[in-house]
């Protein structure tokens, strides 16, 4: 072989190597936040496709500046939040890097859900019209990118589940202010078992306002963002909003409505004990097919989980959305301090044996003590430098 073969073929190597590396640069550049204003309209693109935009601390704090920002702008007609790619508009808070440093000690474990439940807060009590597209997985921190909003538009790709119980933690960013809302026992179903709604159930659960199909999403953007209202009125925006959702519905007639439908007598009833044991004794007394699935399903969640989440709901169901937060983030500090959020995120998410370890293993051992203390008001020495000031 020619040494003029070998130089050219090792250039080629060399130029494919900077070609790579070129590329993986523009990749990471890729801010993980898209935010512009177009046409007096706020638009915020969750940006982590490949992560199914997952949210994480550098966003949150990318968002909330802005969104204060926008609302004290009297241009700004309204705020609309999506997400990139068509997988997810965003499957939760990056919770492995908040474990990892729980367990390092870490401030992060404090700061991430602080400064997340206050941009929760921030969504439910922004004077402009914001409307969430939660097209595909909306799940934890995603809910919290939505539900509070005045507006929030499902597609036939949404997937809402709050799954928290599995993984030691509780259905939080307000979780326990919009769950007793949905009225009967259904937010204590959702929140105990991570059933997952999908579509037009999102909708009909209340969870979303409206329900358009993904691919007409674009054009309802456009056609918000060429409303000239302003901010005084968001009747032209309901009005739009409704037009899309009654043309989807006559479009997708046999699109089934919701699949829970048949239970909801059940769930009402079943999930309406004043306790978790309660629920599990009622389900057992039940004994049907339906009830003795619930029940195999709840014996594999965290006890502890289950047990504050009830409180949790029980209580959030009277308070406000910033009264919730405020108790959520004691909650969320207790998870921290405690066992099974760690091991439910190493058998879900690490090692994905779906075999955790549960401390406390049974209902009867999670104590009324060990609810209070999730719900004890935090000492100054366990808060970060900033307090929590919703």
């Amino acid at each position: 072989m020619s040494s003029v073969v070998v130089v050219t073929r090792q250039l080629f190597r060399v130029q494919r190597i900077f070609h790579h590396l070129r590329m993986s640069s523009t990749a990471a550049a890729q801010p993980e936040v898209l935010m512009e204003k177009q046409r007096n309209v706020g638009i915020i693109t969750l940006n982590r496709p490949k992560a199914l935009n997952a949210l994480n601390l550098n966003m949150i704090r990318q968002i909330y500046p802005q969104l204060k920002e926008w609302e004290d702008n009297d241009d700004t007609t309204m705020i609309i939040m999506k997400g990139a790619g068509d997988k997810a508009f965003c499957a939760g808070g990056d919770i492995r890097a908040v474990t990892e440093a729980g367990k390092a000690g870490d401030r992060l474990a404090a700061d991430f859900f602080r400064e997340e439940y206050i941009l929760n807060n921030a969504i439910g009590t922004c004077p402009i019209p914001y409307i969430a597209f939660i097209d595909g997985i909306t799940m934890g921190g995603g809910v919290g990118l939505s539900v509070h909003g005045l507006y929030r538009v499902a597609t036939e790709r949404t997937l809402f589940a709050m799954p928290e119980t599995a993984i030691g933690l509780f259905p939080d960013v307000g979780g326990g202010y919009f769950l007793p809302r949905l009225g009967g026992s259904l937010g204590m179903y959702l929140a105990l078992t991570g059933y997952r709604l999908k579509g037009r159930e999102v909708y009909k659960a209340g969870v979303a306002t409206h329900y358009v199909e993904s691919n007409k999403l674009p054009a309802l953007e456009e056609e918000l963002m060429s409303l000239e209202e302003k901010r005084s009125s968001a009747q032209k925006i309901d009005e739009l909003l409704t037009k899309y959702h009654k043309e989807t519905k006559r479009e997708m007639p046999s699109v089934p409505d919701f699949s829970l439908e048949p239970h909801m007598d059940k769930i009402n009833s079943l999930f309406s004990g004043d306790s978790v044991e309660e629920i599990f004794e009622a389900l057992m007394a039940d004994g049907s097919e339906w009830a003795m699935q619930q029940l195999e399903k709840l014996k594999k969640m965290s006890p502890t989980s289950m047990k504050i989440t009830h409180r949790q709901l029980s209580m959030g169901g009277h308070l406000s959305l910033q009264e919730c937060l405020q108790i959520e983030y004691r909650m969320s500090q207790g998870c921290v301090r405690g066992h099974d959020f760690y091991e439910g995120v190493r058998a879900v998410l690490v090692d994905k044996d779906h075999s955790p370890k549960w401390n406390p293993s049974t209902l009867e051992g999670v104590t009324p003590g060990i609810v209070d203390s999730y719900f004890e008001p935090i000492p100054l020495s366990y808060l970060p430098a900033k307090e929590l000031h919703l």
